[in-house]
């Protein structure tokens, strides 16, 4: 089952952007051997949102009702209409529903309208509803209004650090979560270290910064929210069985994971148990319907001869992203790396992936042009993206099959050679579906 990491990174983007952060000091290029004790708060206070780290859709829904009746009874309390916004950012990445980001606006334009010059959680809250919008310019420029109002908030930094590494500006993604580390090690600093660690290759960096967030972990959902990634970085290792343990460990946690729900399904996916991930992954579509899941869907129904069912998923995935859209969130990435597995509207994943280029360069929308360019015939052009998208030297699979697969159509061999079996090496189960096809481009080799 491939996996798309960057896509699902956002949702850490999110979850993270309202937590509750302050003082203390770790440097990220040289782990501790055990997470540092927090000092005294910096700037946390009022302005932090009452969402603080990872929460469940439930406990999320109790914030909410419990901000609106204050509300109801001081209208103007701008800090927590600030809180309201984070709330139902936070409650869209947990119920797939986003028509919360409306609310989100609404809630951070009011409090902003009512105090404009120190209302840092405000702005603090736009960053992360731009982030989840896949607005990464603008999600930026927020954050840094925030800083200008706050500069001891690590919360801003984290969030300034995410939107720097989706524009690809990893080097200065890097010195926003040093500055988040310098203020506080708490559990958002740990998993942004973690990723950042993982998109540079090193996986055994990446898993022992999820490890410390999850020692950070101060409820059930973050300790499942950590140790579902720590299982995430296995699968995409390749050490399946270890997972599958993890993913396990999260639902006992929270039971109420829906990511660790979908990642036993992408376990049963790997072990070729595509029935049942099928089932599984079409109970998830039900409750969320998401394009991720509806790409997913696709890949599996074509690994069992359905191609009828994949289409009409492709189809569903078109209209979700209408939905996405009336509610301002760009998924133009995800449905262009659905068109260039699928060979469906390939221009358009061309056209689509060049315009997200033109704004971000991060590793995963050069991996997407790539992928779109060669489908399109354009494999010569597509070279140069499949190296932007190794720029950093990420362990991943799929980016490796890409430009496995790119370098055998310009004759490259050697290369193509190289790259497929670091692919198969990387993650021998990364998709079914293309674990065959490069095993067979091997084979002809």
């Amino acid at each position: 089952m491939k996996t798309r990491r960057g896509l699902g990174r956002l949702a850490i983007v999110v979850a993270l952007s309202a937590a509750l952060l302050g003082g203390g000091a770790v440097l990220l290029n040289a782990r501790d051997s055990a997470p540092p004790v927090a000092s005294n708060p910096v700037g946390a206070g009022v302005a932090a949102a009452p969402v603080a780290g990872i929460g469940n859709a439930d406990g999320v829904s109790a914030i909410i009702s419990s901000l609106q009746t204050r509300l109801r009874r001081v209208p103007t309390d701008w800090q927590s209409l600030a809180g309201l916004g984070s709330a139902y950012v936070e409650q869209a990445r947990l119920t797939g529903n986003p028509s919360f980001y409306a609310k989100a606006q609404e809630s951070f334009d009011r409090s902003l309208a009512i105090e404009a010059k120190q209302n840092f959680a405000a702005l603090h809250g736009l960053s992360s509803l731009a982030a989840a919008r896949h607005d990464f310019g603008t999600a930026l420029t927020w954050a840094d209004k925030g800083l200008a109002i706050n500069p001891n908030n690590a919360g801003l930094y984290g969030a300034r650090g995410d939107a720097l590494v989706e524009l690809g500006r990893y080097d200065e993604a890097d010195v926003a979560v040093q500055k988040m580390a310098d203020l506080r090690p708490t559990l958002p600093l740990y998993v942004r270290a973690s990723y950042l660690r993982e998109l540079r290759g090193d996986v055994p960096g990446a898993l022992a910064f999820m490890a410390d967030a999850e020692k950070n972990a101060a409820s059930a959902a973050e300790i499942s929210f950590t140790v579902y990634h720590q299982g995430q970085l296995k699968e995409d290792s390749g050490r399946v069985d270890e997972a599958e343990s993890d993913y396990k460990r999260a639902q006992q946690a929270d039971p109420s994971s829906v990511p660790a729900r979908e990642g036993l399904a992408r376990i049963a996916a790997a072990r070729g148990q595509t029935a049942a991930a099928i089932a599984a992954f079409e109970v998830l579509a039900a409750e969320r319907p998401l394009p991720h899941y509806a790409a997913i869907l696709s890949e599996l129904y074509i690994t069992a001869g359905r191609p009828q069912d994949a289409v009409r998923q492709g189809q569903l995935l078109t209209v979700q992203r209408r939905l996405l859209e009336a509610s301002g969130v760009n998924s133009d990435l995800e449905l262009a790396l659905y068109s260039a597995d699928s060979g469906v509207d390939v221009p358009q994943a061309v056209a689509v992936a060049r315009a997200e280029w033109a704004k971000r360069k991060s590793v995963h929308v050069a991996d997407a042009l790539a992928w779109a360019l060669h489908a399109d015939g354009k494999s010569a052009e597509a070279k140069t993206y499949a190296d932007q998208a190794l720029r950093l030297g990420t362990k991943s699979a799929p980016f490796h099959f890409h430009r496995g697969m790119i370098n055998l159509a310009i004759g490259d061999k050697a290369g193509a050679k190289a790259d497929l079996e670091a692919a198969l090496k990387i993650n021998p189960t990364f998709s079914l579906r293309r674990v065959a096809e490069a095993r067979a481009a091997l084979a002809r080799l």
